[in-house]
Order: C-alpha cells, then sequence, then structure tokens
C-alpha cells in the first residue's frame, strides 16, 4: 500500500463515502483522491443529475477521454508485446480488446455495474452501457491518479485477470476481412449498404447494415456504430454461405449474367 493509500485508510472510519472508498479499492486497487470523479463515470445520462449552473452531470465526458486513454495504453502494451508484427494485426488485437462488448463484460466480472446509475434497463444492453463506463472509469483515474496509474490498473486489474492477450491477439474474429478475402478469391465484389441509423429504446445510437453481393442481400446486422453493424452482417453473410450451398451457385449464377450484360452492353455501336 502506498503511502497516500495508507493516509486515506487511516482516515477512512471518519469519511462519509467509506463504503464506496472500500468497494473502489477492491475493484481499482487503490483509494481515489477525488471520489466525485469515480461517482461520476457510473451515471448513465438518463440518471443525469443536474448542476447549480444547470448542466447535466454524466459520464459522457468521461467516457470520450478514457476512450483515448485506452486505446493509447493498449496500443503500447501490444508494441511491445508482439514486436514482429505488423501495424494490421496490432490493430485487429487492439480492436478486439477495447470493444464494447469485452469492456462490457470485464466491467460486469469486477461489479462495477452494480455501482451503474442509470434510469433505463441496461441488462438487455450491457456491452454498450457497462462498457462505456468502464472507459469512463479510465478517464476518471486519468484525472485522479494520472497516466502511470491508468497503465497499471489496466495491465493489472483489466488484462492479467481477464484477457489472454495471446488468444485474444491470434483469435480470428474479423469478419469482414474475411469476407472481403473470400470475395476476392471468386471476384465477387461484396457491397455494404446502411439500413438505418436511429436509437433504440435507451436513447443508444444504433445501426443496421447489410451485405449484398452479385446484387444479391446475403446477410444484415446491427451494432452501436457502423463499423460493429457491418461486421455483425459479414458474419451472419458467412454463416448463410457455409450453411446454404445454393447460395453460393446464386451468386456465381447472377455474377456471371451481370459480366455477359456487360460484355452486350459494350459491344453494342455507338449511335
Amino acid at each position: 500500500m502506498t503511502y497516500k493509500n495508507l493516509i486515506t485508510a487511516i482516515k477512512l472510519p471518519f469519511c462519509k463515502d467509506r463504503q464506496l472508498y472500500r468497494y473502489f479499492y477492491s475493484v481499482l486497487g487503490f483509494y481515489p483522491n477525488h471520489i466525485e470523479l469515480y461517482k461520476q463515470a457510473l451515471m448513465h445520462k438518463s440518471a443525469a443529475v443536474k448542476k447549480p449552473n444547470g448542466k447535466q452531470l454524466h459520464n459522457e465526458r468521461l467516457e470520450f477521454l478514457g476512450d483515448a486513454i485506452l486505446e493509447a495504453v493498449v496500443s503500447d502494451i501490444l508494441y511491445r508485446r508482439f514486436s514482429k508484427q505488423q501495424e494490421g494485426f496490432l490493430t485487429v488485437t487492439r480492436s478486439n480488446i477495447v470493444k464494447r462488448e469485452t469492456l462490457g463484460q470485464i466491467a460486469i466480472k469486477m461489479g462495477l455495474d452494480r455501482l451503474l446509475q442509470t434510469s433505463c434497463g441496461h441488462q438487455n444492453h450491457n456491452s454498450y452501457l457497462e462498457g462505456n463506463a468502464f472507459e469512463a472509469v479510465i478517464g476518471a483515474i486519468y484525472l485522479d491518479q494520472g497516466y502511470k496509474q491508468c497503465v497499471k490498473f489496466v495491465k493489472e486489474k483489466m488484462l492479467k485477470p481477464y484477457i489472454n492477450l495471446d488468444k485474444m491477439a491470434y483469435k480470428d474474429v474479423n469478419y469482414k476481412s474475411k469476407l472481403l478475402e473470400w470475395g476476392q478469391k471468386y471476384k465477387f465484389r461484396v457491397v455494404f449498404e446502411l439500413l438505418s441509423d436511429g436509437k433504440d429504446e435507451t436513447g443508444a445510437q444504433i445501426f443496421q447494415s447489410q451485405v449484398r453481393i452479385a446484387n444479391i442481400v446475403c446477410g444484415a446486422g446491427t451494432g452501436f456504430s457502423k463499423k460493429e453493424s457491418q461486421q455483425m452482417a459479414c458474419k451472419s453473410t458467412l454463416a448463410a454461405l457455409k450453411e446454404n450451398k445454393e447460395l453460393f451457385a446464386q451468386i456465381e449464377s447472377a455474377y456471371l449474367a451481370s459480366q455477359e450484360l456487360n460484355r452486350e452492353t459494350s459491344a453494342q455501336p455507338e449511335e
């Protein structure tokens, strides 16, 4: 225990939020200097508190900051850990680690979801609300303790107990890359179409995309970003291609028909 944490522990019996301090110590590995930052980090916009100056207090600004800090810390760790790997490998691995679903699962395992304040039913959107709250906590740590403590927290409290870096790094979950490689193999053009861009019942931004190959709709997916919805659409397309053997024949037939039409059109003399 550091000297500062020791002083806080001595003063703890007289603190108004002593139970909360103890809880954060068990989760974070240190006592907060400014506990209000962590309370704010766990306050969803739906449960925002209005300050005397009229501004709402919630975790979105801390989430924005924490997202950037977390990416920087994870990038540094991966850069040093996988010294022989190229930028693409590092980018995909980082994306797998910092995506909302992964962060949401870690937040729940840590128990941060128990302190999350929200007026909406977040159980159906753990990967979104809890994941964003986790990023906000990173932002709170940065403002309260500094960058070095963020690095220590990510290494010791996030990666070490919950993520096997080697397993995560070499796990092929980039469905979009996989589908594009498949398309290149057969010379089929894979087209992504955004079907909708709106909000769900919690007010969260949600996107729906579909995959079209040779003008045939092959799969669709939803996500909390355009990129995530495309990944889910690619995942469903790959599953459809695997399960429905007739789909490939339909795509090939449509592709050959379009090629023949193009040849006929180009062969016609200009008037």
